[in-house]
């Protein structure tokens, strides 16, 4: 009687331990257990991309991780897990998570925080504030060509019009030489000074020579600098401070490497 009761216990017990590794796998494929877990992995990786976890989605994830099973177990019966070129590029895989996984803790840790962009915006507005000029250009190769074109322009040739059809500047010959809104720091030097010595509406009275060539330059307007408010570059700040500081890291860490 002590006999069977035992066995009733054992029996429940070994019931109930089944059940419970059943409860730990997503499905039985030809016999081998498929661990959740690789659903709950799979899961994840669909919740970083954004995409809501929805009852159609999580029965699109388990048929995925089954169908992987499958095609996995077919593979290893062909003897491709053994090839030279895969275990190539199963060190390669792993290698790259574990180093998507240092980069991700690093950033856990180095947080960017409102203290830190506002800082990184300050250092902005005083590099960029100030007076923006709206002037335009004409570029050539040679002073005797920019003394020619002082000189139609004395003769009242319109200076957007000799830009369009002599200067050598790509991006503003097509516009009349405009060079839009800019400040003086976003010029070679010898263009810089010589704009900003312009008043509203002047023309330089010889060629300015800088490494591209000779400029003429005229000065259409100036006004206070427009810069963007902190909440509209926000996002841009922490990104670029995020770059700066994995660069950082990156380099430190090769600067620390004994490399043979």
């Amino acid at each position: 009687m002590k006999n069977k009761f035992l066995y009733a216990v054992a029996s429940i017990v070994l019931c109930a331990f089944g059940i419970a590794a059943q409860a730990q796998n997503l499905a039985i494929v030809n016999g081998k257990a498929v661990p959740k877990t690789r659903m709950d992995a799979l899961t994840q990786q669909v919740v970083r991309s954004g995409r809501p976890i929805t009852p159609d989605v999580e029965a699109q994830i388990k048929e995925e991780v089954i169908a992987r099973e499958i095609f996995m177990q077919e593979a290893q019966k062909r003897g491709l897990d053994a090839t030279d070129d895969f275990k190539a590029q199963i060190e390669l895989a792993r290698q790259t998570i574990l180093i998507r996984e240092l980069f991700s803790k690093f950033q856990e840790t180095n947080v960017v925080t409102d203290a830190d962009t506002k800082a990184e915006y300050d250092k902005f507005v005083a590099a960029n504030g100030g007076k923006e000029y709206r002037a335009r250009h004409i570029l050539v190769e040679t002073q005797d060509q920019a003394k020619a074109i002082l000189a139609s322009l004395k003769k009242g040739v319109k200076f957007d019009e000799l830009a369009k059809k002599q200067s050598k500047d790509p991006g503003s010959g097509t516009k009349g030489g405009d060079l839009d809104w800019a400040t003086p720091g976003s010029f070679v030097k010898e263009f810089s000074d010589a704009m900003v010595a312009l008043k509203k509406g002047e023309t330089t009275s010889t060629a300015v020579k800088s490494q591209f060539g000779f400029h003429i330059i005229r000065l259409d307007d100036t006004r206070e600098a427009q810069l963007p408010k902190l909440e509209e570059v926000k996002t841009q700040i922490v990104q670029q401070l995020q770059q700066q500081r994995m660069a950082t890291f990156q380099q430190e860490m090769r600067a620390k490497a004994k490399v043979e």
